[in-house]
């Protein structure tokens, strides 16, 4: 099993299983306004402190489930199933925004808001995976691995890991910071998860250096295979892959900078009770990420591997290869 693919399912496993064993309302001795659409911005029972968007709802969830579809349809044509954690990953995620439309009808309920913060804050680390193991897919492709800092094999083993440890850490602090009956134990489910995203940052940054270091290098010591695309097409050339994914890096990048900022100020900061900065610094930045990949599907550069291939590829794992120059 690939740990792309172990990763995705113990995703899934523990969404699940956080979703239907969190409690299910916090007690409070606050009384409940008698029109929670009054005024909900200062309504303790409205999680959102916002009466959800119908209108940006259906625009987002129709886009990201639109580009899952698409995605679907990629893989069954040009392959790359390396990239299905994204797919799904991006049903996962659609499937959070659908339950805003629940929240705009009944926005006190804790257990829309449990369901729907879990899937849209978790979703997007399994596109966090994908990046991971292309970047090792296009390096073995090129027969380049020597420019990345580390072995491809091992750079998606190891930044699976992390995407696999952060992934529970979130999953745990948002857990307890949702669901928590006493402010003590909601403060540090919130730490917990700030943690988990501050390391998720830490390493999708370090991972987005590698692999700009890795096409600088390929550019300097390996020209022929930088430019052996040149006669093709501008959108057929392996180049166009790497731009995408640059611009998917960026993406990922803006939505993590802005979920440790929107936490670091609290569930009740100006960020997060702002309906627009969701949009604007979550869901679209993340769009582009998964969206952009469309006309450049990784599997119509990338082949897929053979048996030689991967006999070739665990003789280069043996061999320490030098730095260059």
């Amino acid at each position: 099993m690939s740990p792309s693919f172990l990763g995705l399912h113990l995703r899934l496993l523990w969404v699940l299983t956080l979703v239907l064993s969190v409690l299910a309302a916090r007690k409070t001795n606050l009384p409940r306004p008698a029109d929670p659409f009054a005024d909900p911005k200062h309504d303790p029972y409205n999680p959102l402190r916002y009466i959800a968007s119908n209108v940006l709802t259906g625009i987002a969830f129709g886009l990201v489930i639109f580009v899952a579809i698409a995605q679907s349809l990629c893989i069954w044509k040009w392959g790359a199933k390396f990239m299905l954690s994204m797919t799904i990953g991006a049903y996962t995620f659609a499937f959070g925004l659908s339950t805003r439309f629940g929240l705009h009808i009944h926005p006190e309920s804790k257990g829309l808001y449990i369901v729907e913060y879990l899937f849209v804050v978790l979703s997007p680390c399994a596109f966090i995976a994908a990046e991971y193991v292309l970047l090792g897919r296009l390096a073995r492709y090129l027969r380049c691995d020597k420019y990345l800092m580390v072995t491809s094999r091992r750079i998606t083993i190891t930044f699976i890991s992390s995407d696999i440890t952060t992934f529970l850490i979130q999953a745990l602090g948002g857990a307890l910071s949702i669901s928590a009956n006493d402010e003590p134990l909601a403060l540090t489910g919130s730490r917990i998860f700030l943690a988990g995203l501050a390391l998720q940052l830490l390493s999708f940054l370090t991972f987005t250096c590698i692999f700009l270091v890795f096409l600088y290098r390929v550019r300097k010591h390996e020209h022929d295979v930088y430019v052996k695309d040149e006669a093709l097409v501008w959108y057929a050339d392996w180049r166009a892959l790497a731009g995408t994914m640059i611009v998917s890096c960026i993406g990922i990048l803006i939505r993590s900078v802005y979920r440790t900022i929107e936490l670091s100020e609290g569930f009740q900061g100006h960020l997060a009770t702002t309906e627009s900065f969701f949009y604007g610094l979550d869901t679209l930045p993340l769009f582009i990420a998964i969206v952009v990949y469309l006309p450049f599907w990784p599997g119509r550069f990338i082949p897929p591997f053979t048996a030689e291939d991967n006999v070739e590829k665990r003789s280069q794992d043996t061999v320490i290869d030098a730095e260059p120059k």
